[in-house]
């Protein structure tokens, strides 16, 4: 770089051709092409070098292209038209028009339907098949008693039924400290310990329920459905199967445990012969084909399960699982 500081620019402009000299003023020209708020002359340079022959007419250039369109030769069709019709024209065929026949009631019916209000009427209407005239609430109210339902008469309008609004579950008001040390006491009231949408339990306590319950005798039903369980609960509750001979009932769905977890539950069966329901669906994450094709085979081996709650994806383990719940079932008939 030391060699160019010396340089005369000025020298060096005087030897450029005038060429060259425009190429050089094309570089340095100071453009933005992808500036869409400037006019297109200032986007890019002007490489016309043809004089320009006067301002844009409209009616000259729609006149050219009208000419040039008409001077163009058409294509011809591969089958010309003649105009020629073929087959028979449509006609029509004329109905009679319809006879409306004088229908004749009983005198008591007569004198009834004369003296009806428009609310009767609209009533006897809906009930003979003219739904239009109410609602479906109205229509079963009008079948199920004697009283005029529609009261706003042939002019009516539909109006939607107002439907009671259905208060919020409940909160579970389950207390998972006292609950946890009544399992660890083996409490003989504790038949069913029910954990259920209780967010808040930290992953120790709910292992610290899976040990208490390997020593517990009296709890048959144990749910912790939608508490954020992990693959370490699974892991826990598998352990506490294979030595619990008590529980019944085993429901972790709406969790996040993963294939491994799951399958830590279902191997566990095979040591277990007291647990009748367990329940494993709707986990954050599927479990794949493998996991269910080794789910039906552990089902299959298994006598004494007789309810087992999961979606199968595929049909070929819903069918074996399927079917080994119902052998199940009729040996404990």
């Amino acid at each position: 770089m030391m060699k160019y500081r010396d340089i005369d620019e000025d020298e060096l402009l005087k030897k450029l051709s005038e060429e060259e000299l425009q190429r050089l003023e094309d570089e340095l020209e100071e453009l933005d092409p992808d500036n869409a708020l400037l006019p297109a002359g200032m986007r890019q340079k002007d490489q016309t070098k043809k004089a320009p022959t006067g301002t844009f007419q409209r009616d000259n250039l729609l006149a050219h292209l009208e000419k040039q369109a008409q001077e163009h030769p058409d294509r011809e069709d591969l089958v010309p038209f003649t105009g020629e019709k073929r087959g028979k024209a449509w006609i029509p065929k004329k109905r009679p028009d319809p006879i409306i026949e004088s229908v004749e009631l009983e005198p008591e019916l007569e004198e009834a339907l004369a003296s009806a209000t428009d609310a009767e009427l609209c009533d006897i209407a809906a009930i003979l098949g003219m739904h239009t005239l109410m609602s479906n609430q109205q229509y079963y109210e009008a079948l199920a008693s004697s009283t005029i339902v529609n009261k706003q008469g042939l002019n009516s309008v539909i109006q939607c039924a107002q439907y009671k609004p259905v208060p919020d579950e409940a909160p579970n008001s389950t207390d998972v400290d006292e609950t946890l040390m009544r399992v660890k006491r083996n409490d003989p009231d504790l038949v069913e310990v029910n954990l259920n949408n209780i967010r808040n339990i930290p992953i120790p306590t709910l292992k610290a329920y899976a040990e208490a319950l390997m020593k517990n005798t009296v709890v048959e039903r144990f749910s912790i459905i939608g508490t954020r369980s992990n693959d370490p609960v699974a892991f826990a509750l598998a352990s506490m199967l294979r030595v619990n001979t008590t529980l019944k009932s085993l429901n972790v769905e709406s969790n996040f445990i993963t294939g491994a977890g799951i399958m830590a539950l279902v191997e566990s069966l095979e040591f277990n012969t007291t647990l009748l329901e367990l329940k494993i669906d709707n986990q954050s994450q599927p479990l794949g084909n493998t996991v269910e094709m080794e789910i039906a085979a552990m089902l299959e081996k298994n006598t004494t399960l007789l309810k087992f709650g999961y979606h199968f994806t595929q049909q070929g383990p819903r069918l074996r699982g399927s079917n080994a719940m119902m052998n199940n079932n009729d040996l404990g008939r």
